[in-house]
């Protein structure tokens, strides 16, 4: 099985720790999103991953194998790190006939990841004309060249446009589908959730949290429910009979916390209560993230973020 596997790491620059004993394991066939405030030491632990730094302590591995220990790195791993780093005055293909001759990678494979990228217009284009989307797109189509089993890619969706963030999302979820590993670092929740079936949360480089999108957000955020009615106070009354704490807004909608659109509108139900609207007020990824990491961020606002739930 090729997974990411990640044992007791621990890197310190000078006195700084920017990975702290860390321990996970990235799994085919999911996207696993990878999560945590600036500084919290997933570039660190990417770069670590791909061979571009050396661990203090600890092992990464891909595949049971250190980066620097396969013999053609790009056939096994595609990764995506910094969409600037191509050489401005090549032009798309020559870049990506570079990767593919050093890394014994079929030259035909150029064209389809131009294709797939949705580049191909442009590959004889010199680097330094093109925006940072289309940067970002060729970043993609290098990280594809060796249709490698394991593909790493750090805020992959940066300069797309609406159409690329699209693409990017339904590429990342067909990829795991085909029983790839995909770890995807990102700052954008409400994108994240699109497309991660399971995250990983690092906090001043420590794990934080290891599980699915879903149960991620169901430990930390209680669920509600939003409904209006004709009949508010025997509806209280039912409700609060059934050890629930409706509240009613000024707009008339009342909310129930820890309540499921189910067990409410069949409450309402046996007792004849008639129901105008009903709605779950579905928890965010970006609630259950900053209701975790509150007290991890190393660079934070005086002013406090506020979110739904507060």
């Amino acid at each position: 099985m090729t997974s990411i596997d990640v044992q007791e790491l621990t890197k310190e620059y000078g006195t700084t720790r920017a990975v702290d004993d860390l321990t996970f394991s990235v799994r085919p066939g999911r996207v696993t999103g990878f999560l945590g405030p600036n500084g919290a030491g997933k570039s660190t632990t990417m770069r670590i991953v791909l061979g571009l730094d050396r661990p203090t302590s600890g092992a990464a591995t891909v595949g049971g194998r250190r980066y620097i220990e396969w013999d053609e790195p790009l056939r096994q791993v595609g990764a995506l790190l910094d969409a600037q780093t191509a050489h401005g005055s090549r032009t798309a293909r020559n870049h990506l006939t570079a990767l593919a001759v050093s890394n014994r990678i079929p030259v035909r494979r150029v064209d389809d990841v131009l294709e797939e990228a949705g580049i191909a217009s442009v590959a004889d284009r010199r680097i330094k004309t093109f925006s940072l989307g289309m940067r970002q797109r060729l970043g993609i189509a290098a990280a594809l060249l060796g249709d490698p089993a394991v593909l790493i890619l750090d805020e992959p969706s940066n300069g797309l446009d609406p159409e690329g963030i699209i693409w990017i999302r339904q590429l990342m979820r067909g990829l795991a589908r085909e029983g790839r590993t995909v770890l995807v670092s990102s700052h954008l929740m409400n994108e994240t959730a699109t497309f991660a079936d399971h995250l990983v949360v690092l906090g001043r480089g420590r794990l934080l949290a290891d599980t699915s999108l879903q149960d991620f957000i169901d430990v930390r955020i209680q669920p509600k429910v939003r409904l209006r009615t004709t009949e508010g106070g025997r509806l209280r009354t039912v409700l609060v009979g059934k050890g629930f704490a409706p509240v009613q807004g000024e707009d008339g909608l009342w909310t129930v916390q820890g309540a499921r659109v189910e067990e409410i509108g069949r409450i309402a139900a046996h007792a004849g209560i008639p129901i105008l609207e009903l709605t779950n007020d579905a928890a965010t990824l970006e609630q259950a993230y900053l209701n975790l990491t509150a007290d991890q961020t190393e660079y934070a606002s005086v002013r406090p973020i506020v979110t739904q739930e507060a």
